[in-house]
């Protein structure tokens, strides 16, 4: 059975690049060929990331974003959020659902480790 065409997303951010939608495209093996990461919106606002990290953490170890750890800085609620949001990603199984975070989870092909704080 030949592979669907895709057709590729806007650029969500200079560095970020949306995945596919897997469920659009008709094969859930697809989602686990290519490594992707779950990050936080740029447009989402406070009260959105708060919950989205605040959900996470209460089903995954969000210890890395604690101060003293790799990934507390900065400390900004959207780079918290998008730690936690990706550490709940990953866990839950890389699905497209598993980023969704009430359309505030952006899914992205770039990955977004800095300095000492390697998304997982």
């Amino acid at each position: 059975m030949a592979t669907p065409s895709l057709m590729p997303w806007k650029r969500a951010t200079t560095e970020a690049i949306l995945a596919m939608d897997i469920h659009h495209c008709g094969s859930s093996v697809m989602a686990n060929e290519q490594r992707t990461w779950c990050v936080a919106k740029p447009s989402s606002d406070q009260a959105t990331l708060l919950a989205n990290i605040n959900y996470a953490c209460s089903h995954v170890d969000c210890q890395i974003l604690q101060k003293g750890y790799p990934c507390f800085s900065p400390d900004s609620l959207i780079s918290h959020a998008s730690i936690a949001m990706n550490l709940y990603y990953q866990r839950k199984g890389r699905n497209h659902w598993n980023c969704d975070f009430r359309d505030s989870g952006l899914i992205v092909k770039t990955d977004p480790s800095y300095s000492n704080c390697i998304y997982a």
